[in-house]
């Protein structure tokens, strides 16, 4: 979340794309590093969820993939890269938000995966990184009946923490809430009891307590001390930790950072073109199919006029930039997340008087007309596009799943984000600068069929030799 002058750096299911454990460690080292130098030394990262639910709300990117041996090995990769620059990596969010259809920030997920689904999907990533030396794991705001009954969030459940986490799988890292502000912990109890629980559960550290809440937070804490419900010896375990901690960073014989060095440091050539490669092995061809006129991917260099459309008027703007370079004439025009009738019928004339229209898709599968979806309107855009009898290649520049709502799309393309550096490499895709060597890490499923495939893991075209 630091951003530009940092190295902006492919996101998880990028890397996992590129199936590169080499490169998920030198990035989380040359991330490490950066913060680092601005005086920050613990990140909460890496994600070790394992995203099996394509509707996922709040996961998504954010996880390796729908695999768990691939999770644990990006993830392992990572901790390795944190720990070599001397920064604390987390593992989260424990015990696995990744088959989650509600978002922790605003409610409660169920996980209903049973025991064995849990052992088998969920579990492999936080073994692997116990088993790799994680200094932290987070917990999940999250509730897993397999796991507990009771009903209660993760985080505050000490079956689940101390049952599982400390008696079973055996860790005696740091143990940090997911942040106490999110409903996910709050539904259940109130505020001032959430940290007394979570406490009693096993937890070390309190993440961000709810505004205007954080007196009432310690003062509940003092109060469970003095009451008995929580003894002076149970807190003297988790200040231990977070002091032996920052003992192994090193904090209490160097705690500050020397400015002079932030300049050279953050966004330093070196780091920028590691993220440049990584992200060139990234980008996933998902359909190649002729379109009118015999177009396939890879195009020719030279003039031609290319229409850029679709999400985000940054991100459009600097694709059309990017397909520039390759001698075309290209124009940009967002429809925003949710385009309207209007929009769409704007785009689709602009695509007739175009050699090629290259349209954006961010989250296109979540055609949902409920408030807080995005609704059928970037689906509906595509679909008009295809309409007008002019090629058109997708891109989508967030989750790989927006083929589902289109799958009549003849080129489309995954980046699985939209950084500098994403477009830079989608747009040398499209013109054979960067021949496509990403692998799908999930499978696509037919929309409204779960059960069944579009694309399965591991799909990823290659460009013929020659």
């Amino acid at each position: 979340r630091v951003g530009a002058p940092a190295t902006q750096q492919p996101g998880a299911m990028a890397l996992a794309a590129g199936r590169r454990p080499a490169d998920a460690r030198a990035l989380a080292r040359i991330t490490g590093t950066e913060l680092r130098a601005i005086g920050v030394d613990q990140d909460y990262a890496p994600d070790s969820d394992v995203n099996v639910n394509p509707a996922n709300p709040v996961i998504g990117v954010r996880s390796f993939g729908s695999d768990p041996g691939l999770v644990a090995r990006m993830v392992t990769a990572q901790l390795g890269g944190y720990r070599s620059a001397n920064v604390t990596a987390t593992a989260k969010h424990f015990p696995g938000h990744g088959d989650a259809d509600t978002d922790s920030h605003t409610s409660v997920p169920i996980i209903r995966h049973t025991r064995a689904q849990w052992e088998s999907i969920d579990l492999p990533p936080f073994r692997a990184a116990i088993a790799a030396g994680a200094d932290s794991i987070m917990t999940g705001h999250l509730v897993v009946p397999a796991l507990d009954p009771s009903g209660d969030p993760a985080t505050l459940s000490r079956p689940i923490v101390t049952g599982i986490l400390r008696d079973r799988l055996h860790y005696q890292g740091l143990v940090i809430t997911d942040a106490l502000d999110m409903q996910g912990v709050r539904d259940k109890y109130g505020d001032d009891r959430v940290p007394v629980l979570a406490l009693k559960a096993g937890v070390d550290v309190l993440l961000k307590p709810p505004a205007g809440k954080f007196a009432t937070q310690l003062d509940a804490v003092v109060a469970a001390v003095r009451g008995g419900e929580l003894t002076e010896d149970r807190i003297d375990r988790s200040v231990y930790r977070v002091l032996e901690l920052k003992q192994r960073r090193g904090l209490f014989t160097d705690p500050y950072v020397d400015e002079s060095r932030v300049g050279r440091v953050v966004g330093a050539p070196e780091h920028l073109a590691t993220a440049r490669r990584a992200t060139d092995r990234t980008t996933t061809l998902v359909r190649n199919d002729p379109q009118p006129g015999g177009l396939t991917l890879p195009l020719k260099p030279g003039p031609r006029s290319v229409h850029v459309t679709g999400w985000g008027t940054s991100t459009t703007a600097t694709l059309a930039a990017e397909i520039g370079r390759y001698g075309a004439t290209a124009d940009a025009h967002d429809t925003g997340l949710s385009p309207t009738p209007a929009a769409i019928a704007s785009a689709a004339a602009a695509a007739r008087a175009h050699d090629l229209t290259v349209v954006v898709t961010n989250r296109a599968w979540d055609t949902s007309t409920e408030k807080g979806h995005n609704g059928p309107g970037q689906a509906d855009l595509v679909k008009a596009l295809i309409d007008t009898g002019r090629p058109v290649v997708v891109v989508a520049v967030r989750d790989a799943y927006d083929i589902n709502a289109f799958p009549a799309a003849p080129t489309y393309l995954a980046t699985y984000s939209y950084t500098p550096d994403a477009l830079r490499s989608a747009a040398a895709t499209l013109f054979g600068a960067n021949p496509p060597q990403g692998r799908l890490p999930v499978t696509i499923p037919v929309a409204g069929h779960p059960d069944q495939t579009l694309y399965p893991f591991g799909h990823g075209l290659r460009y013929p030799r020659g």
